[in-house]
């Protein structure tokens, strides 16, 4: 293939695509080239591609191709550039030795570009299994658990979210030692098979998606998954190793119920929190008594209080939480009112929808020091 190249494209579709990609490239990286984006002109259209070495995102842009080639484009420059270009147009052309002019009304500019064959290449996925799941589904089930994936590496394993495919349906679950969330949904894929996705990688997926329901395709290899989207092609490496037995950690039974809106929960622990910060930490102090959630702290600059009302059967109880683990869960419940399912102070606590297992999160108490 040709080192240098001519082509001519919308500016607006051209931002759009190397914004997208550009969340694959490395920010500091040992290979320069990886800091950039691979430009591959030919046939009437630009191939775009960004890639770390564990994710890679490419897409296609019809383009007017004067002259077929290949080149790497610092991701970051290129960016800025044609975003701030004049014209409707960019028209992009580049030497043998690799000098670039981008231009656009009368905005120029020459940059040095790499050669393509310093690009690494992208794993080429095979052999492997389908499953088609509609863009909503799939965004939702993303944004519902995203939350829990562990960030530290203690267990590299749960920095990122398995799928459990069975006959029934597809489970998400996503877990980081302090929380569990999961994510069900009912749909006929085929084979059971389960893979653990990384959680960068879903947070990506989850941007590309839209809101309809046109179908989305996962195609699972032994050691990659490459999701479509769009026009986007998203390949990320699958993480290797023992996920959490999740139906194990999940309590079966409960002894107290509580039906709350949600929206006034996540207010009253709000409220409650904002003597609580990095520097002063402490527990929320949650009791659940036959009608009122009372909550409150303490912290060495003061105490807080709040109540709201509640339905509640069972016994009543008094559990510690971290402030910020049990809002992340109220919010991504995404439901008006939630159930929370207790079975003693220092059980895991349930929280599920009013009706149907939709999703489910575990919050884990934290042991509260006597008064």
């Amino acid at each position: 293939m040709n080192e240098s190249m001519n082509i001519l494209c919308d500016k607006a579709l051209l931002v759009q695509a190397v914004s997208n990609v550009s969340r694959a490239v490395s920010g500091k990286t040992t290979l320069p080239a990886l800091e950039g984006i691979l430009m591959v002109a030919k046939g009437g259209q630009v191939q775009l591609t960004g890639y770390d070495l564990e994710l890679g995102i490419s897409t296609h842009l019809e383009a007017q191709v004067l002259e077929e080639g290949e080149i790497v484009l610092s991701a970051k420059l290129l960016l800025d550039m044609i975003r701030r270009m004049p014209g409707d147009q960019v028209a992009i052309e580049s030497d043998a030795k690799l000098l670039t002019q981008l231009k656009s009304g009368v905005t120029e500019y020459t940059i040095l570009g790499m050669p393509a064959t310093d690009y690494p290449e992208l794993p080429s996925v095979t052999e492997g299994s389908a499953i088609q799941l509609p863009q909503t589904t799939l965004k939702s089930m993303i944004d519902q658990t995203l939350f829990a994936v562990a960030t530290t590496d203690s267990k590299p394993v749960h920095t990122g979210s398995m799928f459990d495919v069975d006959e029934e349906g597809i489970t998400l679950v996503s877990v980081d030692g302090y929380r569990l969330a999961l994510r069900w949904e009912k749909v006929k894929i085929g084979q059971p098979m389960k893979f653990i996705v990384p959680g960068k990688t879903l947070s990506e997926v989850s941007k590309l998606l839209g809101d309809e329901d046109t179908p989305t395709e996962l195609f699972i290899s032994r050691k990659h998954i490459v999701f479509n989207i769009n026009g986007y092609s998203v390949i990320s490496r699958l993480l290797e190793g023992e996920f959490l037995d999740y139906h194990a950690a999940i309590p079966q039974n409960s002894t107290t119920s509580v039906k709350i809106p949600t929206r006034s929960f996540m207010d009253s622990i709000e409220r409650t929190s904002l003597l609580i910060s990095d520097r002063l930490k402490s527990p929320l102090r949650v009791k659940f008594t036959r009608d009122l959630i009372k909550v409150s702290c303490s912290t060495a600059i003061g105490k807080a209080y709040d109540e709201i009302p509640c339905t509640m059967e069972g016994g009543e109880v008094e559990m510690g939480f971290n402030n910020k683990y049990i809002l992340d869960a109220l919010k991504a419940s995404g439901c008006d009112e939630v159930k929370l399912e207790i079975s003693g102070p220092l059980s895991p606590m349930k929280v599920v929808p009013p009706e149907g297992d939709q999703f489910l999160f575990l919050v884990l108490p934290v042991r509260l020091k006597a008064e």
